[in-house]
C-alpha cells in the first residue's frame, strides 16, 4: 500500500513539477503573460503525457495490439494470472523484436498494457514466460507504471530535443541526456524490481520460473542485439542494453544476480526438492 501511494504521488509530482518548472520559466523571460502561455501549454503536454503516454511508448517501439485470435493460451494465461495479481486485465500487445524482452505501461490497473516480444514467447518455456509475465503484472499492481511511463516519456522528448541543435546536436545531447537521466534514477528507484519479483513470485506460486527466466535472458543479452533509445530501459523486466556510454547513465535496475538471490531466499529448501526429483 506504501509502495502504490509513494508511486501515485512521484507521478503527480513529475507532471505538476514539469509544468512548474516551465510556468516559472516563462515567468523569468516575459512576466505573467508569458507565465500564463506556457503554463496553459505545459498544462496540456502533461495532460497528453498522462492520458497518452503508453500509447506514444508502444508506437516508439513499433508495438502490434494482440488479436484475441492470434494467441488464444496467451491471452487466458495472462487473463488468469491479472486475476491472481489483483488487477484488470490489461491489452496484450507484440513487440516486433527477435530479442527477448518484455515491458509494461499504462495509467493503473485498469489501464495498462503488456507487450512481449516475439523472441520472448518463442524463446521461454511456459513456467518461466508466466513469471515474466508476472513481474510485469505486478509493477502494474503497484503502479510502477504511473511512474516509469511518464518518466520515460519525458526523459525521450530531452533527447530527441538535443536533435534541433545542428551541428551542436552532440553537445546539446551532453547537456541534455544527465538531465534525462537524473529524472529516470530520482523516479525509478531499483527497489521496485526487488518489490516486483517477490509479488510475481506470490501471483505464480512459486520464484522459480522467474528466477529461471532471469538466467535464460541475460545469457541471451549476450547473444542477441537489442536496438532501441536507452530511455526505455527502465520499462523492460531486465537490462537489455550494453552498460555503456548513454546507456548506462539510465539502468536503473539491480544486478540480476542479486534479483535470482532474492528469488531463491523465498523457497530456501529448493536446492533439496531438485534433488529429490
Amino acid at each position: 500500500m506504501f509502495l502504490t501511494a509513494r508511486n501515485i504521488l512521484k507521478a503527480w509530482l513529475l507532471l505538476g513539477g514539469f509544468v512548474a518548472a516551465f510556468t516559472a520559466l516563462g515567468w523569468w523571460i516575459g512576466g505573467l503573460r508569458l507565465a500564463s502561455v506556457f503554463f496553459v501549454v505545459c498544462l496540456l503536454m502533461a495532460a497528453t503525457v498522462f492520458w497518452y503516454g503508453p500509447r506514444i511508448v508502444l508506437a516508439s517501439l513499433g508495438a502490434r495490439e494482440l488479436t484475441l485470435a492470434e494467441a488464444t493460451l496467451l491471452h487466458t494465461t495472462v487473463e488468469r494470472l491479472a486475476a491472481r495479481g489483483g488487477v484488470g486485465r490489461p491489452r496484450l500487445y507484440v513487440l516486433p523484436s527477435g530479442h527477448p524482452h518484455a515491458l509494461s505501461v499504462g495509467r493503473g490497473v485498469s489501464s495498462a498494457a503488456v507487450g512481449l516480444s516475439r523472441g520472448l514467447t518463442a524463446a521461454l518455456p511456459p513456467a518461466e514466460l508466466e513469471g515474466v509475465i508476472a513481474h510485469e503484472l505486478a509493477k502494474i499492481r503497484q503502479r510502477d507504471v504511473v511512474v516509469q511511463t511518464p518518466v520515460v516519456v519525458l526523459a525521450g522528448w530531452l533527447i530527441e530535443a538535443s536533435r534541433i541543435g545542428g551541428w551542436f546536436q552532440r553537445a546539446l545531447l551532453f547537456i541534455l541526456a544527465p538531465i534525462a537521466a537524473s529524472l529516470v534514477q530520482i523516479l525509478l528507484s531499483p527497489r521496485r524490481e526487488f518489490a516486483a519479483d517477490r509479488r510475481a513470485a506470490a501471483i505464480c506460486e512459486s520464484p522459480h520460473g522467474l528466477a529461471d527466466a532471469l538466467i535464460r535472458l541475460e545469457q541471451v543479452n549476450e547473444l542477441v542485439e537489442f536496438s532501441a533509445s536507452p530511455v526505455t530501459e527502465p520499462l523492460y523486466t531486465v537490462n537489455p542494453f550494453a552498460e555503456v556510454g548513454i546507456a548506462a547513465m539510465f539502468v536503473t535496475h539491480p544486478p540480476l544476480a542479486e534479483r535470482v538471490q532474492s528469488l531463491r531466499a523465498l523457497d530456501p529448501e529448493w536446492r533439496d526438492k531438485l534433488r529429490a526429483a
